[in-house]
């Protein structure tokens, strides 16, 4: 199955509404990355609110999508975080530093728009 990529503006929204296998995280890496490159979005709201677990690959594979959004010109928000998932990307070292974080996709959507500039 793949993740849909909705295009808002200049903006992609994801919204992952199932726990992801190693096979449909890889997809949607490479999905996202040709999104952004085939509508130069400037900004993506990654929703992980369904998202109650993540194994070490997912965490490591939602990693390198951030880094590698960023790298592209497109800055990411990340929303609906739930701890347990909070707690593996940590424990994993997975560092979310420069990236911005809100509660659910709405807050998401405005902090990327004040961070854009809209």
């Amino acid at each position: 199955m793949r993740i849909p990529i909705l295009k808002l503006h200049d903006c992609l929204l994801i919204s992952i509404q199932w726990e992801l296998d190693d096979a449909t995280a890889l997809q949607f890496q490479e999905d996202l990355l040709h999104k952004i490159h085939e509508t130069s979005a400037n900004g993506v709201v990654i929703d992980l609110t369904s998202i109650e677990i993540i194994d070490s690959f997912i965490a490591k594979v939602l990693g390198d999508v951030i880094n590698m959004s960023k790298l592209m010109g497109a800055k990411v928000v990340i929303t609906g975080i739930q701890p347990a998932v909070a707690i593996t990307l940590v424990e994993l070292g997975i560092t979310l530093s420069d990236v911005m974080t809100a509660i659910d996709l709405e807050k998401g959507l405005e902090k990327l728009q004040k961070e854009l500039g809209d």
